[in-house]
């Protein structure tokens, strides 16, 4: 009785093995890419807000701040994330502000992804006020 148990479980460790391999790399993978996406939406947000601190200052104009969150977009990820950047002013509280807007493509698999999905913006106090 024995020995038929075990030919019956013959091979099982393997297959055991490759599907408990497949979903560990599932989740290795999925968690990798929520830890990817979070870092770049973090990251461009940073960009933006100083680009909007820049903009912002009392001897600077708006403009200057898409510059600068270009070139810190560019230095850190990819100037392919840094294509879509606006500059515009606006009122929080009653109080002026620049808000420097960064869209980018959405990291879908690694760094790649569809265009115009990420939307972060960067808000700082006009000093000109």
């Amino acid at each position: 009785m024995a020995a038929l148990t075990l030919r019956r479980e013959h091979g099982s460790a393997v297959a055991e093995f490759v599907m408990v391999s497949g979903l560990v790399v599932f989740l290795f993978m999925a968690v990798f890419q929520l830890g990817l996406t979070l870092h770049i939406r973090n990251t461009l947000t940073s960009c933006a807000s100083e680009g909007a601190r820049l903009g912002a200052r009392a001897d600077a104009d708006p403009g200057m701040g898409v510059a600068r969150a270009r070139e810190l977009i560019g230095a850190s990820l990819s100037e392919r994330y840094a294509e879509n950047v606006t500059v515009g002013t606006g009122l929080v509280g009653g109080v002026q502000v620049v808000e420097v807007r960064v869209r980018a493509p959405f990291p879908v698999l690694g760094l790649l992804g569809p265009d115009g999905r990420l939307d972060v913006t960067g808000r700082a106090f006009l000093e000109r006020q």
